[in-house]
């Protein structure tokens, strides 16, 4: 996908992922429409980003509200979206037993109900472009489920199915060079989505985090390279991939982690 000249939508714009991905969307040439809760912080951004030759508009949205999903598509249609990009999420570390059931409801809501929502709604928009995309961002936890993270293990895994389900849907559009699905899973990233407790546990498994904008820039080379699926970071990747094939290892390599698991979740 050529990026310079490309009007994206982009949810989440104002996490710590979210401003970095715009920041090397904006320097790769495109166009944005930021998406986030706050309006505040969305103004600051698209001042931050404001260039030559480049389109940034804001809106604030909760895409957990079908009403504002519709007020979103149809801003989308008016700022002619090519690439759409489902990055906004949420996360909560605990043991699933002692989790609030809303709680709950609000990880798989947020990390995979609403994307699949926005995308649904946009969909008719971007099959109509010459190109287009879209990139929904997972997580090694999609294909690599961790305890204390039941909930948004179930989502972004479903995040990889919807994704792959999609691509295989649109595949005779892809083949055309009209659209692309794009799923990317990130390992740990040091933003603060994740609680002292998260950090605290990365540390002392010895957990790798990326910085937002190395993330950023991988996720941004994904998308103009097309690649279909993408899973960052070593050995998360390896890890990943034995889990498909031989889930007992891993269950087996996680199991003296427990102890560790649920004391932090404590």
């Amino acid at each position: 996908m050529r990026l310079n000249g490309a009007r994206v939508l982009l949810t989440g714009a104002t996490g710590g992922l979210g401003q970095a991905l715009a920041k090397a969307l904006a320097e790769a040439g495109a166009s944005l429409l930021l998406v986030g809760r706050d309006r505040k912080k969305l103004a600051a951004l698209a001042i931050n980003l404001a260039g030559e030759g480049r389109a940034i508009a804001t809106l604030a949205a909760d895409l957990n509200q079908p009403a504002d999903v519709a007020r979103l598509a149809e801003e989308a249609g008016r700022f002619q979206v090519d690439v759409l990009i489902n990055n906004a999420g949420i996360n909560a570390f605990s043991l699933f037993g002692q989790q609030d059931w809303g709680c709950l409801a609000d990880v798989l809501e947020t990390n995979l109900a609403a994307p699949m929502r926005l995308t649904h709604a946009l969909l008719p928009q971007l099959q109509s472009r010459e190109r287009a995309a879209i990139v929904n961002i997972g997580s090694t936890f999609g294909s690599l489920p961790f305890p204390g993270f039941a909930a948004y293990s179930a989502a972004k895994a479903g995040m990889k199915g919807f994704s792959q389900a999609l691509r295989r849907e649109l595949w005779q559009e892809r083949a055309d060079g009209r659209i692309e699905v794009i799923y990317v899973a990130p390992r740990a990233i040091a933003t603060s989505l994740n609680t002292p407790a998260v950090n605290a546990l990365n540390a002392e498994l010895g957990s790798k985090s990326d910085s937002p904008e190395a993330a950023a820039r991988q996720i941004v080379a994904a998308l103009a390279a097309g690649r279909a699926e993408t899973c960052l970071g070593f050995p998360e990747r390896l890890f990943a991939w034995l889990n498909g094939v031989a889930p007992a290892l891993i269950d087996r390599a996680l199991r003296p982690k427990l102890a560790v698991v649920k004391r932090h979740a404590r």
